[in-house]
């Protein structure tokens, strides 16, 4: 029987930064980026704060691949869906490269540079697209000949790289909201527990059995209990108040819709040489308004 278990934001800043448990975030990472993917350790950064209400939710992870290579894989798990959203792909940056200027220590080399891996899941709709998981990465175009600039078998033994791209930061978005509930591979399996917080009993994907033990909600102590209810409750309370304010915003588009209509009626009327008072009688605009309107129709 699947159970509800608790959200993937909340666990990752409280549960899952246990070494016991990293086997979680090991399965979640080795799915999405088709890669053996083993934690080191969790980073401690500026930018890791634990307040109910950051927006920012950066975990930074330090973790080996299967080549044996050091990434620092940023994970941002996002549910405002605020003003800061239209932010949101500038933070995206800033996070990379905070996360890539932290782990380098003053007077080390700039080959000793970690490759930088920005996960992002956001419950909102981020820059438009039909997909609902996203990669990115830098890549070299000649203006001219139009190629592709590409390491020469020396530089890939000196960078240990393959590619100028495996140098530069990486970033993946998972847009929760676009996904249709359907999992047809173990990428989707866990996309699925990402937007419902639960593990159906045939899933497969890496670290989801796990999940599915560790992330019970009957299982946390009483504290925890108390303290997952009341992040809940935040995000009830912020689901309100985004509500709230698209219902202003929509109601200004209309009074702002309805002056203008107004306004032309006015201008209309004035052309014919109607009186103040019946014009003001028929768009509800006050007689300073109108006086106005007849000024600046004469300016034109």
């Amino acid at each position: 029987m699947n159970k509800k278990l608790i959200r993937f934001d909340w666990a990752i800043k409280r549960l899952l930064r246990n070494k016991a448990n990293f086997g979680i975030l090991e399965g979640f990472l080795s799915e999405l980026l088709f890669d053996s993917i083993r934690i080191e350790k969790i980073l401690e950064s500026e930018s890791n704060q634990e307040t109910e209400d950051d927006k920012f939710n950066r975990v930074d992870i330090l973790t080996q691949n299967s080549k044996n290579e050091l990434i620092i894989i940023e994970i941002q798990n996002t549910y405002e869906i605020d003003r800061a959203a239209n932010r949101y792909l500038q933070r995206m940056a800033y996070g990379a490269s905070k996360a890539l200027t932290e782990n380098l220590s003053l007077g080390q080399a700039y080959s000793e540079i970690k490759k930088v891996i920005s996960i992002n899941i956001v419950y909102f709709d981020l820059g438009q697209g039909q997909d609902y998981v996203y990669k990115g990465g830098t890549v070299f175009k000649g203006l001219h000949q139009h190629d592709t600039l590409t390491l020469s078998n020396k530089q890939q033994i000196a960078f240990s790289k393959e590619n100028i791209s495996d140098i530069f930061p990486e970033y993946y978005i998972i847009k929760v909201n676009k996904f249709n509930n359907i999992a047809k591979d173990t990428l989707d399996e866990w996309i699925y527990f990402l937007k419902n917080s639960e593990v159906k009993d045939e899933f497969k994907a890496k670290g989801l059995k796990q999940a599915g033990e560790v992330l019970d909600i009957m299982r946390l102590p009483q504290n925890d209990q108390y303290s997952y209810n009341r992040y809940l409750d935040y995000l009830h309370y912020k689901a309100s108040e985004i509500l709230s304010l698209q219902s202003e915003a929509e109601d200004r588009i209309r009074q702002d819709e309805r002056l203008k209509a107004n306004i032309k009626l006015a201008e209309n009327l004035i052309l014919k040489d109607t009186a103040d008072q019946f014009i003001a009688d028929v768009t509800g605009l006050t007689l300073e308004q109108i006086k106005e309107i007849r000024a600046n129709l004469t300016k034109k």
